[in-house]
């Protein structure tokens, strides 16, 4: 994929018109009342209790963003150029939809949580809190082999940290006081609004493209828009978010390195992404991706020193107190070979073939490596010379690896989703000498 990847995303091809038509009207309305009817269902069906409780008040906040579309689209028959049917329009029921599908969820969840309700959070809110605790007071976020082998059978799971040492940072509010705003998924909201609106300032200030068009005008405005419905608003993204959300900051992470890329700044995209790596794993892939778009520009050393200086400081003080420790929880437990397994078993390709075929397990390992040596190989050979390039791999690479991994959750699902979704909004980097 090269600069052919940014054309095929401008191209009228089917989707493109969707997208597009009723000035992107016709497919927010779309998006707004499945999710509706996705909510609605999980709150009547899911077997467990955060995600059923998001879906009772998901349900409504989508279907009021699905009745203000409504509006939006009678406006614009009545007038096309009514400012209600304009993209600043969209931006504000993109925000009131993330606003009472994600954050009033997140904040009634933590609340009750605070009060004493127990069943309204998912292990991994648990698991951060406890590891910002760890890191409080011992200076490392995991403990070693033999001290999640004390713990009752029934609490050795949450004794694991599968996360980089990053992650315990946003445990530390917990470690400090009890209250709602200490819960993990607060901070973790934070940093995600934080880091997406980052990136889409990185995407309307940056630098124009080849073309000259500005970063934040037209269609790639609109592109931006529905970047973030992606990783907003789209339910994969605001369930996690509102009942664990440990992936979403690595997510908005990788959008802003990604946008930085596109505006010529590759030390920052490298501070960028590498910040996502010090936080959990899967942001390395995007780290090695954007290594090999910076080299086609004569500044994968530059990227390189962020995107993998980063993650070696934040394992550094981990590694000096407890080297096992770290092992045991970032290498043994992810690859099966902990106290105790995942209870990530989402029925993908790669869960299926390890749990149904005799030696399955090496069946599927050998397909996933075979996938990642597919993908080195298309990097060695022909590297993404454009940022929407860069994003185009990411977010197939990263299907690929999801779909293939014998230890997988459908909530992962949201990282080639949302990078898919963010490529159009990318533009060239500029051709003058870049910002550091």
């Amino acid at each position: 994929m090269t600069a052919a990847a940014d054309r095929a995303t401008r191209a009228p091809a089917p989707w493109r018109r969707i997208d597009r038509a009723a000035g992107g009207l016709a497919l927010d309305l779309g998006l707004y009342a499945a999710s509706a009817a996705f909510a609605a269902v999980t709150a009547a069906t899911s077997t467990l209790p955060p995600h059923r409780a998001w879906g009772s008040i998901a349900a409504f906040g989508y279907l009021v963003a699905a009745l203000a579309v409504a509006g939006q689209l009678a406006a614009r028959r009545r007038d096309a150029a009514a400012p209600l049917a304009g993209l600043p329009a969209r931006w504000a029921v993109t925000g009131l939809a993330w606003a009472t599908t994600t954050l009033l969820p997140l904040l009634a969840q933590s609340a009750q949580r605070a009060a004493g309700r127990t069943d309204r959070a998912q292990e991994e809110v648990v698991v951060v809190e406890h590891s910002g605790n760890r890191l409080a007071e011992t200076g490392t976020p995991y403990l070693g082999h033999d001290a999640i082998a004390a713990l009752p059978a029934d609490e050795r799971l949450l004794g694991y940290t599968p996360y980089q040492p990053g992650m315990a940072l946003f445990g530390l509010p917990r470690a400090v006081a009890d209250g709602w705003w200490t819960d993990a998924r607060v901070w973790f909201a934070v940093a995600t609004a934080l880091l997406l609106a980052l990136a889409v300032r990185v995407l309307r200030t940056g630098a124009p493209t080849a073309s000259g068009d500005p970063a934040g005008g037209g269609d790639r405005a609109a592109a931006v828009l529905r970047g973030i419905q992606a990783a907003t608003v789209l339910p994969v993204c605001a369930l996690t978010l509102a009942t664990g959300g440990d992936d979403l900051p690595v997510l908005a992470a990788c959008l802003l390195a990604l946008a930085l890329a596109a505006t010529g700044r590759p030390g920052r995209a490298g501070l960028a992404v590498g910040a996502a790596g010090a936080l959990k794993l899967f942001a390395w892939p995007v780290a090695l991706v954007l290594i090999a778009w910076a080299a086609t520009h004569r500044r994968a050393g530059r990227l390189a020193a962020g995107a993998l200086g980063l993650p070696a400081l934040a394992l550094l003080p981990a590694l000096l107190v407890d080297r096992d420790a770290l092992v045991e929880n970032v290498l043994r437990f992810p690859l099966g070979h902990g106290l105790v397994t995942s209870p990530a078993q989402s029925p993908f390709p790669g869960h299926l073939i390890a749990t149904t075929l005799p030696g399955g397990r090496a069946v599927a390992a050998a397909l996933l490596v075979a996938a990642g040596a597919a993908i080195a190989v298309r990097l060695l050979r022909r590297p993404p010379r454009t940022a929407t390039a860069a994003a185009l791999i990411c977010g197939y690479g990263l299907l690929a690896a999801i779909l293939l991994m014998p230890t997988t959750r459908f909530g992962y699902l949201l990282y080639p989703v949302a990078l898919l979704a963010w490529a159009p909004a990318l533009t060239r980097p500029a051709p003058a000498s870049a910002a550091p």
